[in-house]
């Protein structure tokens, strides 16, 4: 039988079938092509691969500074990770950082965006910025909410009022408190709003008699400013106000007296 070795194309492999006992006995003593096209191609990708520099990594976005943090009764300790209150850690139930991550917080027009670093960036184009649902507080047992916040950009009109909801009712403005400390900062500064909901500015005391679902934060009254909001938390109250007692029931009027006979 003539060989045809002489007409391949020197492109093609060759495998000697000879040299292999058990393919030679099937198939005779003759060597066969083998077509590889894509090892060159893939071996020519590969090497330019590895030829090819790494582009190198984006640059981080610089973290907004904390600035000046302007005193008040409750601090931030960044080791423990927690509020204090006269140097004692305050009994957290919840505790928002926004760590890369909104933590399910939503605005309606507003921008929000995990903030370079930490915390939650918000450019306010309407003031509605609300928890997630199903938070399910106990108002008597943690009436004390707390949001730690950098201002980056001025505003026209600072509001600052904290609106919830609950089983009962939804947000309503019959019920709201407003910061007993920490209000209205100043471009580059930091401070902690507190909310003392034993003492609600207006409904009182119906946070404390309450389970609240969900909690909504109106930092302004008009578009234009903007925040870093650092942490948000929900604490128990060293200083609740008493929840207060039920008035005693009015005696029933005495009947008239039956005339003798």
């Amino acid at each position: 039988m003539a060989r045809l070795r002489h007409g391949w194309p020197r492109r093609r492999g060759v495998l000697n079938l000879g040299s292999i006992p058990a393919a030679a006995a099937a198939n005779g003593h003759g060597d066969r092509p083998v077509k590889l096209p894509w090892i060159g191609l893939v071996c020519a990708l590969a090497l330019a691969a590895c030829d090819r520099p790494a582009a190198p990594p984006k640059p981080a976005a610089p973290a907004a500074p904390i600035g000046v943090e302007r005193a008040g009764p409750v601090t931030w300790n960044a080791t423990t990770g927690g509020f204090e209150m006269a140097g004692q850690p305050l009994k957290t139930l919840k505790l928002w950082t926004f760590d890369g991550s909104t933590d399910g917080y939503t605005a309606v027009h507003s921008k929000i965006e995990p903030a370079a670093g930490q915390g939650l960036q918000v450019t306010v184009a309407d003031p509605t910025i609300r928890s997630p649902k199903g938070l399910k507080v106990i108002g008597s047992e943690y009436s004390m909410v707390l949001v730690r916040l950098t201002r980056t950009a001025p505003a026209q009109a600072w509001d600052g009022a904290l609106y919830y909801s609950t089983p009962k009712h939804s947000e309503e403005v019959a019920f709201f408190g407003k910061p007993t400390s920490g209000a209205n900062p100043a471009v580059g500064e930091t401070t902690t709003l507190v909310y003392d909901m034993s003492r609600q500015t207006v409904g009182a005391p119906d946070w404390i008699q309450s389970t609240i679902d969900q909690i909504r934060f109106d930092l302004e009254d008009k578009p234009g400013g903007v925040f870093v909001i650092r942490q948000i938390a929900i604490v128990q109250n060293p200083n609740p106000a008493p929840e207060p007692k039920a008035e005693p029931a009015a005696p029933a009027p005495a009947s008239a007296a039956t005339p003798k006979h």
